[in-house]
């Protein structure tokens, strides 16, 4: 397990050496979260004065394997809204849940806590065109499920099924979502807020749909769907874009 001063330590050190004209900089991710393995890396986040920030980075430092994610004022205050309005706090986590390596002018903190409100406030749930797609999507999934081919087909169908429908429960009821080892997460902290066992049902539907039963599967993707407003198929409508009624810039 990875040590969290000596990575704390050595993080700092990254900063120091690559980032001299950083006005903040944070280290989040599993090491600070608690749940690192031999494998994980250090999540950098840096504030830069102007340019060359933004870019997103990957090195080594120390032996660490290191994402960087480098950015302006303006660039995070982006990255930050499109998660709230997404659902899925990718920055909003690295900020919110985090080490503060360097503040030199107070933004190191003012982002932290300003990150930390957001988290506890969680997104807005899904409303309209949003909600009805992914409806859509999970019923969509649902039939694919129930008429595949073969095996293989329903698996990945299933796989596909599993993760759309996680999605649709989290962020519809005004949860954060995400994809990979964020899903089992996010129904963890769903299930504690509201005493549910939507995890362990997640986990179970996947263990038997890899074995060939989907119907724990389709369960819960049901009863995804009936507290967000049942299935959708028909009436189903959304407005496209013609590229070509689009005013171009000169």
């Amino acid at each position: 397990m990875p040590d969290v001063d000596g990575a704390v330590d050595d993080a700092r050190a990254l900063v120091a050496q690559w980032f001299p004209e950083a006005r903040a900089a944070w280290l989040g991710g599993s090491v600070v979260l608690g749940s690192a393995t031999p494998g994980s890396d250090l999540d950098v986040t840096v504030l830069l004065p102007g340019p060359p920030a933004p870019y997103r980075d990957a090195r080594r430092f120390r032996g660490w394997p290191v994402e960087l994610f480098v950015h302006t004022d303006t660039s995070l205050g982006h990255y930050v809204r499109r998660d709230v309005a997404g659902g899925r706090p990718t920055m909003v986590r690295l900020l919110g849940r985090s080490a503060v390596l360097l503040d030199t002018d107070g933004s190191g903190e003012q982002w932290q806590q300003t990150a930390q409100q957001l988290l506890a406030a969680g997104p807005p749930p899904l409303t309209g065109d949003d909600l009805a797609t992914l409806r859509y999507a999970v019923t969509d999934l649902l039939d694919d499920v129930t008429h595949a081919h073969d095996a293989h087909e329903r698996l990945v169908c299933a796989t596909l099924l599993a993760d759309e429908a996680a999605h649709l429960l989290l962020h519809g009821s005004g949860h954060w979502w995400g994809r990979g080892k964020w899903v089992a997460r996010e129904l963890a902290d769903l299930d504690e807020r509201e005493a549910s066992t939507w995890r362990s049902r997640h986990e179970q539907a996947l263990v038997t749909a890899a074995a060939g039963d989907v119907s724990l599967l389709m369960a819960f993707a049901d009863d995804v769907l009936v507290r967000h407003g049942g299935p959708l198929f028909e009436g189903f409508r959304l407005a496209g874009t013609d590229p070509s009624e689009t005013p171009q810039s000169r």
